[in-house]
């Protein structure tokens, strides 16, 4: 219970006891009323009348299992605070040449610790006979670092990948923790996305059934939170070793159709020849005049 729901300033008493949860709503209006106060008593400095806004740090990235391997979607939208760093960044990450894994978080973490994972992966199959990478290996040294790092490494990771034992997704936590799961979702788009394959997530599903269902998730995403946005990538890892990329395979926001259809008046464009050209010389080069090499004085470099 916070300050604001104590009894002493305003608690609604006739607040019922079960069913949803409105707190947040009454702490809101008190909020407001407060400032208000505040202003009209004079008091007021540049930040205390202004009402806190929330801020998105946005991702949506999904997979899932399917009845031959993995898919793994994310958007394409890169945030900075309120502002659209990127409209097109990759959020699918090369781990092993059978396992990908997707990035929700600070890009450069996110970035930077699968490049290291990778590495550490591609020197353990060197030492142990240049064999097929495990995703459960993945998975342990991801979260040992993530561990070390106390949840300051702000990489929230779906992992995803097929080795002999089978397709394998985990979700990786911030801080270590991670879960096995058919699918899931993660970053500020996961709740949109998680009510696509909740509804219509079934076991064995053929390619094209899940990969079209991990793209309504994405575009889910995209079209209901604020931080996720532009395009739809996907990634497809199969059981016998191959993978499919599907770089841009929805574009949503494409505007150029949009820009098309604007008709602008053509008043203001200036036309060749709407100055006239009064007078127009060629004065060329005197000879000797410049700069040649003999002019250039060179100085040997100390050692």
């Amino acid at each position: 219970m916070s300050e604001f729901t104590n009894p002493d300033i305003g608690l609604d008493t006739n607040a019922p006891s079960g069913g949803f949860n409105f707190e947040n709503v009454h702490r809101n209006a008190l909020i407001e009323a407060q400032l208000q106060k505040s202003v009209a008593g004079g008091n007021s400095s540049k930040n205390n009348n202004i009402t806190p806004l929330a801020t998105k740090t946005g991702t949506t990235i999904v997979g899932l299992v399917y009845k031959n391997g993995i898919v793994l979607g994310a958007d394409t939208r890169s945030t900075n605070d309120t502002t659209v760093a990127d409209k097109n960044c990759e959020k699918i990450h090369y781990i092993a040449p059978n396992i990908y894994c997707c990035g929700a978080g600070t890009a450069a973490d996110t970035e930077k610790t699968t490049e290291l994972i990778s590495s550490q992966m591609e020197l353990l199959r060197m030492n142990t006979g240049d064999g097929q990478s495990r995703v459960v290996t993945a998975c342990t040294m991801l979260k040992r670092m993530l561990f070390r790092y106390q949840g300051y490494i702000s990489a929230a990771l779906v992992l995803g990948g097929c080795d002999v034992n089978g397709p394998h997704l985990y979700q990786i936590y911030p801080h270590g923790s991670t879960g096995k799961l058919p699918f899931t979702t993660m970053g500020s788009g996961s709740l949109a996305a998680m009510a696509v394959f909740e509804a219509d997530y079934k076991d064995d599903m053929e390619e094209e059934e899940a990969v079209e269902l991990v793209k309504r998730a994405i575009l889910a995403g995209i079209f209901n939170d604020l931080g996720s946005g532009s395009n739809c990538d996907t990634t497809v890892i199969r059981l016998d070793g191959t993978v499919v990329h599907g770089r841009n395979c929805i574009t949503p926001n494409e505007v150029k159709p949009l820009r098309d259809q604007v008709k602008r008046s053509d008043t203001l464009n200036m036309r060749a020849g709407t100055t006239a050209v009064l007078k127009s010389t060629f004065a060329p080069r005197k000879s000797g005049f410049g700069v040649t090499l003999a002019d250039v004085t060179v100085t040997p470099m100390e050692t």
